[in-house]
């Protein structure tokens, strides 16, 4: 059974950094587009990142790009998600994905996904 395993959320005061990381239980990680979403209880769930599976095409939403940087280690089967300039209204749950059917470009749609992290906190304080 595949296994995406956040870690990384935490409290930091806005202006701060966090860095999410996602493991994947196995090594077709590599050959997965991945993404990450987040997501307000009662809304639909959001993009934020998305690369592909050799990293060389990344996608960011407008409300992250410049702040945020997607990456991943494929000799690790791991993506992360640096967050810098956090702002309180990046506050809420975030969730890493991986599509296995998509290699060399990446989804921003939450539909296109496979298999999900079981999703991280950030609270970003004023």
């Amino acid at each position: 059974q595949v296994q995406l395993v956040e870690s990384g959320g935490g409290l930091v005061q806005a202006g701060g950094s966090l860095r999410l990381s996602c493991a994947d239980s196995e090594s077709a990680f590599s050959r997965s587009a991945m993404a990450w979403f987040r997501q307000n209880p009662g809304k639909e769930r959001e993009f934020v990142a998305a690369m592909s599976a050799s990293g060389g095409v990344t996608y960011y939403a407008d409300s992250v790009k410049g702040r945020f940087i997607i990456s991943r280690d494929n000799t690790k089967n791991t993506g992360n998600l640096q967050m810098n300039g956090l702002k309180p209204e990046d506050t809420t749950v975030y969730y890493c994905a991986v599509d296995r059917s998509r290699m060399a470009t990446a989804s921003r749609d939450y539909r296109g996904y496979d298999y999900w992290g079981q999703g991280t906190q950030v609270t970003v304080s004023t």
